[in-house]
C-alpha cells in the first residue's frame, strides 16, 4: 500500500488554473447576493452559465500564454478572442438586449481575430 502524504505538506507552487473554479464560484456568489438584495435584476440568469465558455476560453490562453514564455501567439490570441464569443452571448442574454440590434458584435469579432492574426507570432 503508498503511504499518505503528511497532512501539513504543501501544494506544489505551479497550479495553473487551479483559480480559475473558485473564482466563477466567488462571482457567482457575488452577483446572486446582489440580485436577492435589489442592487441587480438579471431576467435571464442562467445565462451567466454561458459564461463558462468564456473562463475556459480564458484559461487555456493563459495556459498557452505561460508555456510559451510569456509571448502572445496565435494559439494565445485564438483562444481569448474564441472567448468573447460566448462572453457576448452571455451579455445579450443576462440583460435581455435586442439581437436584431446587437449582432454585428459577432462580425467585430471576428474582424478583430482576422485583424490581430498577422501581428502575433506565429508559435
Amino acid at each position: 500500500m503508498s503511504e499518505l502524504p503528511p497532512f501539513n505538506e504543501t501544494r506544489p507552487a505551479n497550479r495553473s488554473g487551479a483559480w480559475v473554479a473558485p473564482v466563477v464560484l466567488i462571482g457567482l456568489g457575488v452577483i446572486f447576493l446582489l440580485q436577492n438584495f435589489g442592487y441587480l435584476y438579471l431576467h435571464n440568469w442562467w445565462a451567466l452559465f454561458i459564461l463558462l465558455g468564456t473562463v475556459g476560453a480564458w484559461g487555456t490562453a493563459w495556459r498557452i500564454y505561460q508555456s510559451n514564455g510569456n509571448r502572445v501567439t496565435s494559439q494565445v490570441t485564438g483562444a481569448f478572442i474564441g472567448g468573447l464569443f460566448p462572453l457576448a452571448v452571455a451579455l445579450i442574454f443576462l440583460f435581455d438586449w435586442n439581437w436584431g440590434t446587437l449582432w454585428p458584435i459577432f462580425l467585430i469579432i471576428l474582424g478583430i481575430a482576422i485583424l490581430v492574426r498577422p501581428m502575433t507570432h506565429s508559435n
